[in-house]
């Protein structure tokens, strides 16, 4: 049995199974315009099921299921507007890693790095994010009151409860200073009501990330024993570092001994490398001892169009095969200059539509009959080259868990080891201490004997540079939702050296602005806000 359940209580809908096999969840609502403190925290039992809607704000888009109404933010086709949809959009599109071939709205301006502060798209996942900071915020603000007069199991169980509350309120301000940087800032600390959100500089949200983070960690259960899907220590641990990594980007100055000093306590805690890389991806990767966090997903159960429903459909179509799936939607491709990292060419399809260099980690589809390997035309899916890495079937080729015709069961690894191996490497490589270049190689090289299934994809000291690392991390993370952060933090996502088919709306590809780094302040919340500022250049 899956993790997650439909229910459709007073205006929440959303439902998040934590126990694996024992009794499904009922959630209540925990909008704060609504009486929270009678209609949600009645009982102990209450606070888990709102903290599920927590963990649900990422997964399900509204109140109903289905795409079916009474969407948790406005603006956008509830079928758009869903968190892990547009969190990889905006991760992916820009990218070499993805492009889309559908017309709806400004989509291809991300591929094209030809965004402008009033698209529907950015303003789509500040809401989600500024959203999920909302609930947790609440939750937060009512265990504070329940715990001076809990005790025994409760009060353990709450202080838990509540450190995951903040961990995932400091997931969703990550998301926002690594892509919005100077943003809103409110806390539990803000009561509900009218008020202007003040400006945190970036600087100030990191140190504010940072604080939280360690703060909560003895409250939170220890790695890897949680329910699955769930933050632990371990979830916490990879999120100070992926924090630490990228505070050069964030605020000016190195961190990668720091970042170094939390990896290592995830690499220690026990975490395991997937004997299989196919497995990370289909339909039954709750079981793998590798992921240290996920985003859930369940056929039945959280039944709407974004997350990994929209991932597996989006990328499917001109012959490719179902995987599980009712059907394509013929959205999203990948392209050439991806695909050559693997030392793949269009010559390799010539006697197959589903080819696997010695590194199985490419997983993709060209029928050379129908495909065209070269994208002349944006908005023509089959110009470019399918991805398969992601399926809705198990491991053993079998039908998903709760399975379900359109709707997928695949969850969405967000957090795995194999990046904390390489986000290591890059630590040390970088000049971090507490590491060092042969443990980083093996690292590397335990990797890339998974994917080649022996040695002979091995490197040696020499060749573990930040431009092997940088295309390494796409090899292994590819469609994961890292590659515009990694690019950005490698310098090559705008204006530096490296450029891709149809970035900067150029079919050969072309430097971009390097204030793209960044997305803009939604107009809207600029005009609504007088103490937000707009992002430079924009």
């Amino acid at each position: 049995m899956k993790k997650i359940t439909f229910l459709t209580p007073v205006i929440l809908i959303t439902a998040f199974l934590f126990t694996s096999c024992v009794k499904d969840l009922d959630v209540q609502p925990i909008d704060p315009n609504v009486n929270t403190l009678n209609n949600v925290f009645k009982n102990q039992a209450a606070y888990k099921q709102a903290l599920a809607k927590i963990y649900a704000s990422y997964a399900v888009s509204g109140q109903t299921g289905g795409g079916g109404g009474s969407a948790d933010i406005q603006g956008i086709d509830e079928n758009f507007g869903n968190y892990v949809r547009q969190y990889w959009d905006l991760q992916e599109l820009p990218t070499d890693e993805a492009i889309m071939a559908w017309d709806d709205a400004t989509i291809k301006n991300f591929h094209w790095q030809t965004w402008s502060p009033n698209d529907v798209f950015t303003s789509a996942i500040y809401s989600r994010i500024f959203y999920t900071v909302t609930i947790c915020n609440e939750f937060i603000r009512n265990a504070n009151n329940a715990i001076g007069s809990a005790s025994g199991t409760f009060l353990s169980d709450l202080k838990a409860f509540k450190a995951e509350a903040r961990f995932l309120r400091a997931l969703s301000y990550w998301h926002a200073i690594d892509m919005f940087g100077n943003v809103p800032f409110v806390t539990e600390a803000d009561l509900p009501g009218a008020f202007f959100p003040k400006r945190i500089t970036r600087v100030d949200l990191f140190n504010y990330i940072e604080a939280e983070l360690k703060d909560m960690e003895t409250d939170l259960i220890p790695a890897r024993q949680n329910e699955y899907a769930r933050a632990d220590r371990g979830a916490e641990w990879f999120l100070l570092a992926k924090l630490y990594l990228n505070a050069k980007v964030y605020t000016g100055t190195e961190r990668n001994t720091d970042a170094l000093t939390y990896i290592n306590r995830v690499i220690a805690a026990g975490y395991t490398i997937d004997s299989n890389y196919q497995k990370l991806f289909d339909a039954d990767n709750n079981k793998s001892p590798e992921i240290i966090f996920s985003i859930a997903f369940d056929g039945q159960n959280t039944q709407q169009y974004g997350g990994m429903t929209f991932v597996l459909h989006a990328s499917n179509g001109g012959g490719m095969p179902l995987n599980g799936i009712d059907g394509g939607w013929g959205g999203i491709r990948t392209i050439k200059d991806f695909v050559s990292k693997f030392n793949i060419s269009e010559s390799n399809f010539a006697s197959t539509t589903q080819y696997q260099g010695a590194d199985k980690r490419g997983m993709f589809f060209f029928d050379k009959s129908t495909w065209q390997w070269d994208v002349t035309n944006v908005g023509t899916f089959t110009h470019g080259i399918g991805v398969t890495k992601f399926k809705n079937v198990t491991s053993t080729g079998g039908a998903a868990p709760n399975a379900h015709a359109t709707f997928v069961s695949t969850d969405f690894p967000m957090f795995r080891l194999a990046d904390a191996y390489l986000m290591y490497a890059e630590a040390v490589v970088r000049g971090g201490s507490g590491g060092d270049l042969g443990t980083a190689l093996g690292y590397v090289n335990a990797l890339r004997q998974r994917a080649y299934g022996n040695s002979s994809g091995n490197i040696n000291t020499s060749g573990l540079t930040l431009n092997f690392l940088l295309d390494e991390r796409s090899r292994e993370l590819y469609w994961e939702g890292h590659r515009r952060t990694d690019l950005v933090r490698f310098g090559q996502f705008t204006n530096g050296s490296y450029v891709w088919q149809w970035k900067g709306n150029v079919k050969n590809g072309t430097q971009t602005s390097s204030y793209r780094d960044l997305y803009p302040i939604p107009v809207n919340d600029l005009n609504a806000n007088p103490n937000l500022q707009q992002n430079v250049g924009y």
